[in-house]
């Protein structure tokens, strides 16, 4: 069917899991509207019974049911906001973490096609739409309850009167059958709209330093103004739909209202109907005023969720394409490592490695040394597995590393990167985000071998210091070296330092240096750097140029006959410079 597309049936799935708080909505809205329905029977009773005869008796008991469905009323009222608010919540938090986990799951590739902010919208923004539609589904059963119930008493009490009164309904659902259409086109619109602007905030306030570095406001301010009027452009595009369509519905009990008025009092005159039964008409007829202009609210707020709800389960359906083995291996116990015959490009096609071929023998350390794109760090993407080769493999102690458990892996396998990413926490806990179990002894430890120990010590309150987002209270040097510490602290097998010296200054390089050569002894390393004195720490450089290894050999032996190699460390100097 077609309304039951991914949006509905996630919603549907959404509602089963969340099913008990569901069903306490739904029937506290149930009865908060049978309350509403049966009270006009009451005060029919007490016109044409109490007040029109002269029956006093049954008029006090025509008020006293109207107190009872009155606190009926009340409690069930307070029930539905209850459960609204908490639905609300409960599936705001669902979607969040379902959209969290996934994109936990998801590997490199998709994290390159889709930015953060994408991802920030639909667990924001997408999210909040889909807890919407929790947070009214009592509420508007209970409406659709309203409409439901007072036609069929309508017809009841005299039916050619409720024909009369009813008749445009067959109109409405025609009216809705449009009108949904149309707004679930417009809010799919507003919502991609509203994604973008999303993303260029989150863009723009990570990169908030480079922005004022270039003098960039100005025009980012610009774009932003552009994309807000486009999200304002296209939410008074919906807002035209709801303006055509729910002042229609208000007015429907309006005309009803009319139609008992004028043939109603004819049918009074007559004596076909009583005047309880005239005064009921127009009880139900105002009653349902609220319920029909909230039921056309509600469609736009389901038809809103669906929509986020499409834009949820893009996220939650994209398969990884590192995915685990069926049958894992535990990570060797001999790590050396070994590149053969690999060759892998990015999604624009475009190959980044070409025949590359590498080994080395576990407990040594090896240098890769290239121009910038010549793949020296995407050799280290896939030694870490964050992407699989398109054909040859990628080799920890003669496991393929596709055969090995990833959890394995990631422990196995550390990887200090050229851009350090530091989070919100405490030294101590950034230390040890990759080894949450590490005792204190272990944890400082490892800052004294990265060389962080002396500044982490000058900190206001040591190791306790809380760092700001992504550590900029601190110089890039000192970021460099809590990175390192965290990637010893995990103690992998294989550890891989991608330009790892690049922020520290040149001045302060040798004081890490010594730190590096401890922890690199005896330990697998690939050293991807362009300082000579770096990569004099490795004990054999391969030099790369074109995704392939084209020369190996000591750093001496290299000096001596590779000008290729010298002229890639001149170059190297003079960027350091």
């Amino acid at each position: 069917m077609a309304w039951m597309d991914g949006g509905w049936r996630y919603l549907f799935l959404l509602a089963r899991r969340l099913w008990r708080p569901t069903a306490g909505a739904i029937a506290a809205g149930m009865a908060w509207q049978g309350a509403a329905i049966a009270a006009p029977l009451l005060i029919k009773r007490a016109i044409d019974t109490g007040i029109v005869h002269h029956h006093t008796r049954a008029l006090w008991w025509a008020c006293a049911g109207v107190v009872a469905l009155g606190a009926v009323e009340a409690v069930a009222g307070g029930s539905r906001h209850f459960f609204a608010i908490r639905n609300r919540a409960r599936s705001d938090a669902q979607v969040r973490d379902a959209i969290f986990r996934r994109a936990l799951e998801l590997d490199a590739r998709y994290h390159d096609r889709v930015g953060a902010g994408d991802l920030i919208s639909r667990a924001s923004n997408d999210a909040e739409l889909v807890s919407r539609a929790f947070d009214s589904i009592g509420h508007t059963v209970g409406y659709v309850l309203t409409l439901i119930g007072a036609a069929a008493i309508l017809l009841a009490i005299d039916w050619p009167l409720a024909l009369a009164v009813l008749a445009a309904l067959p109109l409405v659902s025609v009216g809705f059958g449009r009108y949904s259409k149309r707004y679930a086109e417009r809010t799919k619109i507003n919502q991609e709209a509203l994604a973008d602007a999303t993303t260029l905030v989150e863009e723009t306030v990570a990169g908030i330093r480079v922005v004022k570095g270039l003098n960039a406001g100005a025009a980012l301010a610009e774009r932003f103004r552009r994309q807000s009027d486009d999200v304002v452009r296209t939410a008074l595009d919906v807002a035209r739909v709801d303006a055509v369509f729910l002042p229609a519905l208000e007015a429907l009990p309006l005309v009803g209202i009319l139609v008992v008025l004028w043939y109603g009092s004819h049918r009074v005159l007559n004596g076909s109907i009583t005047i309880g039964t005239f005064a009921v008409f127009n009880f139900y007829l105002a009653l349902l005023v609220n319920p029909l202009r909230t039921v056309g609210q509600r469609v736009g707020t389901f038809q809103r969720a669906a929509a986020a709800a499409r834009r949820v389960t893009e996220v939650l359906r994209a398969e990884p394409v590192v995915f685990e083995s069926p049958r894992p291996r535990r990570f060797p116990e001999r790590a050396d490592v070994s590149f053969d015959d690999v060759h892998f490009s990015y999604d624009d096609g475009r190959p980044v490695l070409a025949g590359f071929s590498l080994v080395i023998p576990a407990g040594t350390s090896l240098a890769l040394v290239g121009a910038t794109g010549s793949g020296k760090s995407t050799a280290a993407s896939l030694l870490a597995r964050f992407y699989d080769p398109e054909s040859g493999q990628v080799s920890i102690g003669g496991v393929d590393v596709r055969e090995l458990e990833l959890a394995e892996l990631r422990r196995g396998v550390g990887i200090v990167f050229e851009d350090t990413f530091l989070f919100g926490d405490t030294v101590r806990g950034n230390l040890g985000f990759g080894a949450p179990d590490a005792d204190e002894g272990a944890i400082e430890h490892a800052a004294r071998l990265a060389g962080a120990d002396e500044f982490v010590e000058r900190l206001p309150e040591g190791y306790e210091t809380m760092l700001g987002e992504r550590g900029y209270s601190l110089s890039g040097g000192q970021r460099q070296r809590i990175s390192i510490a965290r990637a010893i602290l995990a103690d992998p097998k294989v550890l891989i330092l991608d330009d790892a010296t690049s922020a520290v200054d040149a001045t302060k390089e040798h004081e890490i240096r010594a730190a590096l050569a401890e922890v690199m002894q005896g330990r697998t390393t690939l050293v991807i750097a362009h300082r000579p004195a770096t990569i004099a720490l490795a004990d054999r450089v391969a030099v790369v140029a074109a995704g392939r290894v084209v020369d190996e050999g000591t750093h001496g032996e290299l000096l001596l006959r590779s000008a290729r190699y010298r002229a890639l460390l001149a170059l190297g100097q003079e960027d350091a410079a």
